[in-house]
């Protein structure tokens, strides 16, 4: 079966500060992080990346990456655009920024006609992650069944913190049969004194655990879904209180709502792999120093794509 590997990198990188926190050289050799999930996408089986940017980055996108991973795997683009909207809907004075990732990886749908694996472009997710999702994909997946059939790498909320700052993660919710029951976006998750702490979407304090499965973005979903996505907008966008120009149509809310409508159902695969990224700009020493290690320890060459 073939699969393709989508990767949202249309995000504005408000946190990050000065530069493009995608296109940070963080390798030996000016790698991004991109560079690294590209190439365990291909080694999992993966043989086409569907880049979602935004058209302003398209020269300096394909330059710093794009051109490189060409040689290797087939690529494709498209463009994430604050105006790409149903019919009868515009965008409010004031608004800033895209709509979410739900937004991104929909505007892929003329590209991506197979099972597909999502991910962000700036976190680091490990070499197993890809494997077991791409595993799933073509040996379980039934992109044609009745029930939207998706799977998730699940990574445990402690490998997945910031040493700079909080973060935000969609903490899941597992039953017995290792189907994600609920995913809920969490906020201002950081440990401080020991303790776990997190925020609601609207600051009041959450409870969560340590060990508990978080979605870090890295679903595997049938093309069907985007049929799901296509339908979901609108209502959103529906939903908009006057005045409000930063809420965002995100794909772990809309994937939660499929589970609970009884629409679809996810496969949860557990993974041990501890995720990095570049969340903040302080982060990046901690980047390097990771990857560094990792390439002593004989997990990447020290130049990816020779």
């Amino acid at each position: 079966m073939d699969t393709t590997i989508v990767v949202m990198a249309a995000g504005l990188g408000s946190r990050f500060g000065q530069g493009i926190k995608q296109l940070e050289p963080i390798g030996p050799n000016g790698e991004i992080i991109m560079d690294y999930s590209v190439f365990d996408a291909r080694r999992a089986g993966f043989r086409k990346v569907v880049f979602i940017i935004r058209k302003d980055l398209e020269q300096d996108f394909k330059e710093i990456i794009g051109n490189r991973i060409s040689k290797v795997m087939d690529v494709e683009y498209v463009f994430q655009e604050m105006n790409a909207l149903p019919d009868g809907f515009c965008v409010p004075e004031g608004r800033k920024k895209p709509w979410g990732t739900g937004q991104a990886v929909l505007a892929a749908k003329e590209k991506v006609h197979e099972p597909f694996l999502v991910i962000n472009a700036d976190d680091y997710y490990g070499t197993e992650s890809f494997g077991i999702v791409h595993d799933y994909m073509v040996s379980e997946m039934k992109p044609d069944a009745a029930k939207y059939d998706i799977c998730m790498s699940g990574f445990i909320l402690k490998n997945t913190l910031s040493d700079n700052g909080a973060v935000t993660r969609g903490v899941c919710g597992v039953a017995p049969d290792g189907t994600l029951s609920d995913v809920t976006e969490t906020f201002g998750i950081r440990m401080r004194d020991g303790k776990m702490e997190a925020e609601d979407e609207n600051g009041n304090p959450r409870e969560v655990k340590e060990d508990q499965f978080v979605s870090m973005n890295m679903w595997g979903l049938p093309p069907s879904f985007f049929t799901e996505l296509e339908k979901g907008f609108p209502e959103f966008l529906k939903r908009l209180k006057p005045g409000d120009l930063k809420s965002e149509y995100l794909l772990p809310t809309i994937i939660d709502r499929s589970i609970k409508a009884g629409t679809g159902s996810v496969k949860v695969l557990p993974t041990k792999d501890r995720w990095f990224g570049l969340t903040y700009h302080e982060d990046i020493p901690g980047v390097r120093k990771a990857i560094a290690d990792l390439i002593r320890q004989g997990i990447y060459p020290e130049k990816l794509y020779s």
